[in-house]
């Protein structure tokens, strides 16, 4: 439950060991969060994560979520709701999948859809359901801005952004006026252990920023939140590009 200057004090982190959400972790114990439920599959990174979060003073409970097992997600989350009150949902699983392998691979195409679509359409409906019931609370979702325009290079991962953001922003709509609400985060390169060995693209950010960014975003109410900023100008500009010049960007 929210305390009395309407900050959060419980905070769900769909994805445990995501480097991104356990930034985003991190700040918000710092600050103001005191229970963490950590939700993954079960794995040396997802312990240490607890650990760590612990370590700085949250009270932690982990659980075993499979994102690419939707018709487990009702039973699993409606068990960590049935908790008590969760005031921050963190959407932030998501793999990045191999382009060149997917593409000859149609059934591993379907295994990265699966899981960043899929997944996230399932466990997105299901928090956003007991937000509801609750009549407060925030749905975080971190899209991506692969997502505003397919590139040659990550046409795949880029689709499945597209959906997720598409369908973040639409259940933001349908949430309007319960008292629970949808942020919808859109980083662009971000230096982590899953883009580690990609070319590094312009306006690259890290995980810490993002985290700035999230929890600034949920400070100020907003809807959408581009990390950094400058990007919501870059993508505007791409997203109207005619399409015979944008195929010839090295994209």
């Amino acid at each position: 439950m929210m305390n009395a200057l309407g900050d959060p004090q419980s905070l769900l982190l769909l994805g445990g060991s995501s480097e991104i959400g356990l930034a985003t972790a991190r700040r918000m114990v710092r600050s103001r969060v005191r229970t963490v439920h950590l939700a993954g599959r079960p794995s040396p990174a997802l312990d240490a994560a607890a650990a760590e979060l612990r370590a700085l003073g949250a009270e932690v409970a982990v659980h075993h979520f499979d994102a690419a097992a939707p018709e487990t997600h009702e039973t699993v989350l409606g068990k960590i709701f049935a908790e008590g009150d969760i005031d921050v949902v963190l959407l932030a699983f998501g793999v990045l999948g191999d382009q060149q392998r997917d593409e000859q691979e149609p059934m591993a195409a379907v295994s990265l859809a699966q899981v960043n679509y899929v997944g996230a359409v399932s466990s997105g409906l299901v928090c956003a359901q007991a937000l509801r019931r609750q009549g407060h609370g925030a749905l975080v979702v971190l899209s991506s801005v692969a997502g505003e325009r397919a590139r040659r290079s990550n046409f795949l991962y880029g689709s499945t952004k597209a959906g997720l953001d598409a369908f973040a922003q639409g259940l933001g709509d349908s949430l309007q006026g319960s008292g629970a609400r949808v942020m919808v985060v859109r980083p662009g390169f971000v230096r982590t252990r899953m883009t580690e060995g990609l070319k590094e693209a312009p306006l690259a950010t890290t995980a810490d920023a993002v985290a700035e960014a999230i929890d600034a975003g949920l400070r100020r109410g907003a809807e959408t939140v581009w990390v950094p900023g400058a990007l919501r100008y870059v993508m505007s500009g791409l997203r109207h590009l005619p399409r015979p010049l944008f195929r010839r960007l090295p994209l």
